[in-house]
């Protein structure tokens, strides 16, 4: 008995995850306008009425996109503040890497990121980078100027890198960071 519902559990959990994908992934190709539960339903290759199942509004469906998103940039952040060295030049990797290839999946993340300022259901989830970012900066200065100074930085390069298609060179990317912690 005790297989079968974890059998029921792991595949409900699959087809979730499936869903979620399939929601950036429609995100990435169509914008956050082009989400619908039939567009994600199409996209995971599964009906609108499952989608609708494990997500009941849209608003659910780009909570669970977009804290996705930002469960994998907080287990990140996480690595860089407990691992040992210079957090800055591991943030400064970690903003070229997200902002670099694959620049149309970071701008769909960015543009659920921007939806949240619409969409109140997903404001919380998307406080989150700056959150882990401010507590990251915290491990660097004392100063509550310069964890927001570090904060600013990194979210206007993450903007800047994707919306001007700049560069995501980690040196650079350091530079800007460490003088935001300085000034």
């Amino acid at each position: 008995m005790d297989d079968t519902i974890d059998g029921r559990r792991a595949r409900g959990e699959k087809r979730r995850t499936e869903i979620i994908e399939a929601t950036l992934a429609v995100v990435t190709r169509d914008g956050a306008a082009g989400v619908t539960h039939r567009t994600v339903a199409k996209q995971a290759g599964t009906t609108t009425s499952l989608s609708t199942y494990y997500f009941a509004t849209l608003d659910d469906l780009l909570v669970a996109a977009l804290t996705s998103v930002a469960d994998a940039y907080t287990a990140r952040i996480r690595d860089i503040i407990e691992a040992p060295g210079d957090k800055l030049t591991g943030l400064a990797h970690l903003i070229a890497e997200s902002a670099g290839p694959g620049r149309e999946r970071a701008l769909a993340e960015r543009e659920l990121a921007t939806l949240a300022a619409r969409r109140p259901a997903l404001r919380p989830v998307a406080r989150r980078w700056r959150e882990n970012i401010a507590e990251l900066a915290a491990t660097l200065t004392d100063d509550p100027a310069a964890v927001a100074a570090l904060v600013a930085a990194s979210d206007g390069l993450c903007t800047a890198i994707l919306l001007d298609n700049a560069p995501a060179d980690p040196d650079r990317i350091h530079a800007v960071l460490r003088r935001a912690v300085r000034d």
